[in-house]
């Protein structure tokens, strides 16, 4: 398990005059729309605890007024919460003085907004240098760092550019790029691509995805749109009436929606298409050895299972042996190819249909995580696709 990095511990925001009052009749059990009715206040968010764990892509989900952007102020302080804690890297932001603050948003912390928020005067390169100048940082070394991060999103042939100049898309990997500028650990996206057109949006999912590969950021996502949020998200959390109703990865969600609301996202959309070999893996569904002698295979097949796969000292596949050179004085070993951890349904399903034994999962260092079969993608085409035929 990762290390978190943000924990949110009974998260709680009114906006109203009497915090208090607000307070007593949420804990009596008023919803967003009683406490509404009864003092005119509203609720942004009720009681929310979770965590954030280190280099994930967490994305908020919800309908309008479901409290996702309010969170996402409260967790940079643009807000201040009701009640509940908020900590970063062990500092409760909640509680911090004004200027710890303002030095944590400068310096560690970046926001990208839905509309693209670009100064129309000032050149590609500036804008996206403009959170470091604002840091102090000379105009040497800040341009230098700008331009490296538009080389990473494309736009460094634009440098010069001025932002009116741009698409749409270009304009928002501008406001990526001045994001990334001051390479904060923590990055937090408010709607940032909802007002792209659908081929824009999905690039800039794509480039988001690429960064996130190489870079490994936290990153807090806020979406209305339940496809970016299973293509993008490593885990969802989905909201309603300011209250977190469900916390999950994409497979979790997909599987065992928490109630009618959040199945209601899935009305229409086939979930299949977000899923991985990672979501598709079982963990344990062929044995495992870590040496070739006719024991070890004889032990590890002394069950139903046909054949087992051989890992080497770190956790690597060697290949796997099957129950019929058990006979031999020295097992032979035979190649099987692998498949990614974050391989498309796609990719598995053409992979694993060409093959009559399970394959084996392994992550990007080539570590063994799990194995797929025939059975298990059959399973879960039938499970999701069936809804939406």
């Amino acid at each position: 398990m990762k290390s978190p990095k943000i924990v949110v511990e009974g998260l709680c925001k009114v906006f109203g005059p009497n915090p208090k009052l607000a307070r007593e009749l949420l804990a009596q059990g008023a919803t967003k729309d009683e406490l509404f009715a009864k003092t005119g206040y509203v609720l942004g968010v009720n009681h929310a605890s979770f965590e954030v764990h280190e280099g994930e892509i967490f994305v908020l989900m919800g309908l309008s007024g479901s409290g996702k952007s309010t969170l996402i102020r409260l967790i940079n302080r643009l807000v201040d919460p009701t009640a509940g804690k908020i900590v970063i890297d062990g500092r409760d932001v909640a509680a911090i003085r004004r200027s710890e603050l303002v030095a944590l948003r400068r310096t560690d912390m970046s926001m990208v907004f839905q509309s693209f928020a670009l100064m129309p005067q000032r050149t590609v390169l500036s804008n996206a240098a403009f959170g470091l100048e604002v840091a102090g940082v000379g105009r040497k070394e800040r341009e230098r760092r700008a331009l490296a991060v538009l080389e990473q999103v494309g736009l460094a042939p634009f440098a010069q550019k001025l932002p009116a100049e741009l698409s749409g898309g270009m304009q928002q990997r501008v406001g990526l790029a001045r994001a990334l500028a001051v390479n904060p650990s923590l990055m937090i996206m408010d709607e940032a691509f909802s007002a792209l057109d659908p081929l824009k949006r999905k690039e800039m999912q794509n480039v988001l995805l690429q960064l996130q590969k190489e870079q490994r950021r936290t990153i807090m996502f806020v979406s209305h749109d339940l496809e970016e949020a299973l293509r993008i998200g490593s885990r969802i959390a989905i909201m309603e009436g300011g209250r977190i109703v469900q916390i999950g990865t994409p497979q979790e969600i997909i599987s065992n929606p928490a109630d009618d609301y959040v199945r209601a996202f899935f009305d229409g959309v086939d979930t299949s298409r977000y899923l991985t070999a990672g979501d598709l893996m079982q963990r344990e569904a062929v044995p495992l050895i870590r040496s070739l002698d006719a024991t070890s295979v004889e032990s590890s097949l002394n069950g139903s299972a046909d054949y087992a796969f051989v890992l080497d000292a770190q956790h690597r596949i060697s290949g796997f042996v099957t129950r019929d050179s058990i006979r031999a004085a020295r097992p032979s070993l035979e190649k099987v190819e692998c498949i990614s951890l974050g391989a498309p349904l796609e990719q598995v399903v053409s992979r694993v249909c060409a093959n009559t034994t399970a394959l084996p999962v392994v992550d990007d260092e080539g570590r063994y995580c799990g194995s797929i079969d025939q059975a298990a993608v059959l399973k879960v085409i039938t499970r999701n696709r069936g809804a939406h035929v």
